[in-house]
């Protein structure tokens, strides 16, 4: 919840309440925490009373649509249907993917100076240097 603020916002907002609140600080936070005490009981009462009406054991993170029609609308056969296309896509365009990273690596490593530097001495070593040397200055690097 506070992760984009740094200590200095947190202390001066912390210094805004004192400022506001004065004396009542510490009631006013216990009478937050209170509510927020009531509202988890509330939550977790609605989701018991729900469980108990369905009949099936029901979490806070099944009540998403998504997950609840998962769960208890569909069956492991249909949901592996619905998957069935999707997975042959999704193997496609992995397999696609894997090629273009193939090929721009191939296109790197042919494109790096060092190994081609190692590549054309390695095939004439006294006419390496002046090669080189016509393209780039070695000593500058």
């Amino acid at each position: 919840m506070f992760e984009n603020l740094n200590w200095w916002e947190i202390g001066a907002l912390l210094l805004l309440a004192l400022l506001i609140f004065g004396e009542r600080l510490p009631k006013v936070i216990g009478d937050g925490l209170k509510m927020l005490r009531g509202l988890r009981a509330m939550a977790q009462n609605a989701t018991t009373d729900l469980s108990r009406e369905l009949g099936t054991d029901i979490q806070l993170q099944d009540l998403h649509p998504k997950a609840f029609i998962r769960k208890h609308i569909l069956s492991e056969d249909d949901e592996a249907a619905i998957r069935k296309p999707l997975q042959g896509l999704f193997e496609d365009v992995k397999s696609d993917l894997t090629g273009v990273r193939d090929d721009i690596a191939s296109v790197a490593a042919a494109a790096d100076p060092r190994k081609s530097a190692a590549e054309s001495s390695a095939v004439a070593p006294a006419e390496a240097p002046k090669a080189l040397g016509q393209r780039f200055d070695l000593d500058a690097t």
